[in-house]
């Protein structure tokens, strides 16, 4: 089974032309087509005299024209275009990122009157793009000094841009909807966008690969955007700008975002009321004659935006499964579309009464029909038949992205690690129940030690180096339906061998649509964690709970309650990098979100009901208010900040919400 592993400059179909983009994980969709965005910015320029900020129309045109011949397919304006730009726009298959400008660089919120007035224009340039079919989305705003964000703190900030945000949405529903933001102010915290967008300028390619790598888990389950990447010619030289700009490009996609914005089309640039002449980014001059930046850039946007020209090792997909005729389909449609160059698929039957076996005979696998002995047992069986140098596993009722092995590749070429996981994102559709699951806790959640070095990764996503894999034994077969991942991961790192983690190599990973069996799947758990615990008691406390070096990244996680996080900002407030330290929580926090807490209740309960008898009892009434009080109180928290309930219309939020708390 092969196909190709680069993602290259595939037109999208007429129908693809048309559909408004969407997010599917970490990527960017129009219909069924992957829509990679290879853009540039243009403009700010001087109004003329009709106050129109994008010179004449036949200019307008020439430049998209030679946008297009040059690869590019998507620009980014930093104001309200005239809906005639986005009909030329269109007319030659560019997409459009509008950007909604209000006065972000003074302290907005003083004044109602200026709030309101933000929110009108917001507003109304919605409207005056709204369903246009060049639309990519709206940026809300761009970056908001880090002094302004200080002054107000991050949470009146972040209210702020929500509303923006829902304002746009109600304008114009069915649009994507982003926030630019930039380094100095990478601790606000913002679920409700579709997407994540940074303007990063870094010179040093190690320096942007590990920055990527932190954005990425910033980001979580959605796709980074790159809405600004660059240099300045005047300063450093057209041949380094055109150097600069190429690995740019190849490391921003090969690190699995959704795209990126070069800044800029040309140096005519207008700004604050001036030319800017002390700058010149622009891939073309004032006069739009090329530099060589430019065709470093077609290079790139011409091509196949992720590498190709190497060998890529062959990776064996193995799928176990225990009666998943419900959802093995889809997973093997997945896994059929597939772009990698070499790659085979195995199927372990472990012992299902169902139809998988005869579901997984209509696809191009390798299909292994055994007596139920367990997951662990199932995995060693794909294990021993692989001939891959690369393990890659994942569940019955996960779908792969189409470039999921590409992303593992890529991670394993450039590291030592002896395994390489992703997330596991819950697809939209699964129904209420579904959607609660994924946001209560119990769900497989990856541990980071770093932002691309794990101490866990879940078994619905997790590749191993064969011959490592088998350096261990392969996987326990103590445990039957779950545990193995964690075993197995700490029995690498044990040898002294690293895991490493790969935010672009995601699944789709169906969740409990079900209370039963989301009761089902934990009583399961439970049973995994005590097996992990005789195993492995240097990794649990007295208290039975295990004790994780890294920190835990997915939904459904509980925190506890009170102060989270604090911001580093620097000497006198100027650090580069503005970043979030969060503490872990001492004892006391921490106490309502053990399991001992509901015993408590339970007692607490008791002791409060035989006040019927003796009414001196009654007085347990009071703290057992309390102790229900706060669990119910984190859940809601929780559920409130998660981003399936951030844009969500208000009913359903708070009927989401209130089944939810209950999963909590």
């Amino acid at each position: 089974m092969a196909s190709a592993a680069a993602a290259g400059p595939i037109e999208p179909s007429s129908d693809a032309a048309v559909k408004r983009p969407e997010v599917r994980g970490k990527f960017l969709f129009a219909g069924d087509f992957k829509l990679w965005v290879r853009g540039v910015t243009y403009g700010t320029f001087r109004p003329d005299k009709e106050g129109n900020e994008y010179n004449s129309r036949p200019v307008v045109e020439r430049d998209f024209a030679q946008m297009v011949a040059n690869g590019v397919n998507t620009v980014r304006v930093y104001s309200v275009p005239p809906r005639w730009l986005l009909d030329v726009a269109a007319e030659r298959g560019l997409r459009v990122m509008v950007g909604l400008p209000w006065e972000q660089h003074v302290a907005f919120l003083e004044d109602r009157r200026v709030t309101e007035d933000i929110a009108k224009r917001v507003r109304e340039g919605v409207r005056r793009c709204a369903g246009h079919p060049a639309l990519l989305c709206y940026a809300v705003g761009n970056e908001i000094p880090a002094s302004i964000v200080r002054w107000y703190g991050p949470r009146r900030v972040e209210h702020f841009i929500s509303i923006l945000c829902e304002l746009a949405k109600t304008e114009d529903p069915g649009c994507l909807v982003t926030y630019v933001n930039y380094p100095t102010t990478e601790y606000l915290e913002l679920p409700f966008v579709d997407l994540l967008s940074f303007n990063v300028y870094l010179e040093q390619q190690e320096s942007l690969i590990r920055y990527l790598k932190r954005l990425h888990n910033l980001a979580g389950p959605r796709p980074l955007l790159m809405a600004e990447i660059g240099l300045d010619s005047l300063s450093q030289g057209q041949p380094r700008q055109a150097d600069v700009l190429e690995w740019q490009l190849r490391t921003t996609f090969a690190s699995g975002c959704c795209g990126a914005f070069v800044f800029s089309w040309t140096d005519e640039w207008y700004r604050g009321g001036h030319d800017i002449e002390g700058w010149e980014f622009g891939l073309t001059t004032r006069d739009r004659l090329p530099k060589p930046a430019l065709e470093a850039v077609r290079n790139v946007f011409q091509n196949d935006i992720l590498p190709c020209e190497h060998r890529w090792p062959r990776i064996s997909v193995v799928v176990c499964s225990f009666n998943g005729a419900a959802t093995i389909r889809d997973t093997l449609k997945g896994i059929q579309e597939i772009e990698y160059p070499d790659f085979e698929v195995i199927v372990v039957d472990d012992g299902s009464t169902d139809q998988t076996a005869a579901i997984a005979r209509k696809f191009s696998v390798r299909l292994i029909q055994t007596m139920n002995q367990g997951l662990s047992s199932a995995r060693n069986v794909g294990l021993e038949t692989a001939t891959g140098e690369i393990i890659a596993f994942t569940d019955d009722d996960a779908r792969p992205d189409p470039h999921w092995l590409t992303f593992i590749a890529l991670a394993f070429e450039g590291s030592d690690h002896a395994g390489i996981g992703g997330p596991n994102i819950p697809p939209a559709g699964d129904g209420r129940i579904a959607d609660c699951v994924a946001n209560a806790p119990g769900g497989p959640v990856h541990v980071l030690l770093t932002d691309d070095v794990a101490e866990h990764i879940p078994g619905c996503n997790m590749a191993f180096c064969k011959e490592r894999l088998q350096a261990i034994g392969g996987f326990d077969p103590q445990y039957r339906t779950a545990g193995d991942d964690v075993d197995v991961c700490w029995q690498l790192q044990e040898r002294g061998w690293t895991i490493g983690f790969s935010a672009a190599a995601f699944v789709w990973h169906h969740r409990r649509n079900s209370i039963r069996a989301y009761w089902k799947q934990q009583v399961g758990y439970g049973r995994a964690e005590a097996l992990l615990e005789q195993k492995w008691p240097q990794k649990y406390n007295s208290c039975g709970h295990v004790h994780w070096a890294g920190r835990l990244y997915g939904a459904g996680l509980t925190r506890a309650l009170g102060p989270r996080r604090r911001i580093y900002h620097g000497t006198w407030g100027c650090a580069l990098f503005q970043s979030v330290y969060e503490p872990a929580p001492g004892l006391l926090r921490s106490l309502a979100l053990m399991p001992e807490w509901y015993l408590l209740i339970a007692g607490l309960a008791l002791l409060a009901s035989l006040g019927i008898y003796w009414p001196p009892l009654r007085i347990f009434i009071v703290p057992l208010a309390v102790a229900v009080f706060l669990p119910v109180a984190q859940a809601t928290a929780n559920a409130a900040a998660t981003p399936i309930n951030a844009m969500a219309s208000r009913l359903d939020r708070l009927k989401l919400l209130a089944l939810t708390v209950m999963l909590h």
